[in-house]
């Protein structure tokens, strides 16, 4: 069984051991408005917590994707380099953004759950 956490960048991590999908929330990809291109990190690379790692970029503006903890990227949603309005159409589920091997669980700690997550998002 996994479990979500949520960070203040708005990226969501649904952790099932040491493996971990990565995206953006529901509320990010509102704010965000139409999706029109995702740059995907490379398999195999090393990330930090916190780290720019992808990149998201909307009719609005572009944002980046920090990785909300440190580990190895083992997996990249390529369906996103084709259709980024994935994104929006399904944040949670269809429009992860990459796939990693936490090398850290520990750093999970400062996350939030999905009820605090949520009162953060209506202040």
């Amino acid at each position: 069984m996994s479990t979500l956490y949520f960070t203040k960048d708005h990226e969501w991590i649904s952790v099932d051991g040491d493996h971990a999908t990565v995206g953006i929330s529901d509320y990010a990809a509102q704010q965000l408005g139409d999706v029109v291109f995702v740059e995907l990190p490379e398999t195999g690379k090393t990330v930090k917590k916190g780290e720019d790692v992808a990149v998201v970029e909307s009719v609005k503006s572009a944002s980046e994707i920090y990785a909300p903890a440190s580990g190895e990227i083992t997996a990249v949603n390529t369906v996103l380099e084709e259709a980024p309005e994935t994104v929006n159409e399904d944040p949670q589920g269809k429009g992860w953004f990459f796939k990693m091997t936490l090398s850290d669980p520990a750093e999970l700690s400062d996350l939030m759950d999905a009820a605090a997550y949520a009162d953060f998002t209506r202040e």
